[in-house]
């Protein structure tokens, strides 16, 4: 029964690691795409749309970038992703917390 419980928890342990290690992997390859494109780095043209990849996984925090001013919106959507892996991280902390007890 104790090694079931052990193995349910590395399991859990390696769940969060890799959601959090693919979600902060695709939030670094959207940044890098809304830089280059926003910049025209790498001899690209630039591209108002570059930073549509960081739409969905900015979501919820990136529907309050609204609030704030047009020379601001770009950057703090790329921003909001940070708050979701910050989420994620902290989920993983408590229910690992949970399951040891």
């Amino acid at each position: 029964m104790a090694a079931q419980h052990w193995l349910d928890t590395l399991r859990f342990g390696l769940v969060c690691r890799i959601t959090i290690i693919a979600f902060a992997t695709l939030y670094l390859l959207a940044l890098f795409a809304f830089l280059t494109g926003t910049f025209g780095w790498f001899g690209q043209e630039r591209d108002p749309l570059s930073g549509v990849f960081l739409l969905p996984l900015g979501l919820p925090w990136v529907l309050a970038v609204d609030l704030f001013s047009e020379a601001a919106k770009p950057w703090l959507a790329a921003i909001a992703p940070v708050l979701n892996l910050l989420a994620l991280i902290m989920i993983c902390r408590w229910a690992r917390g949970l399951r040891q007890e």
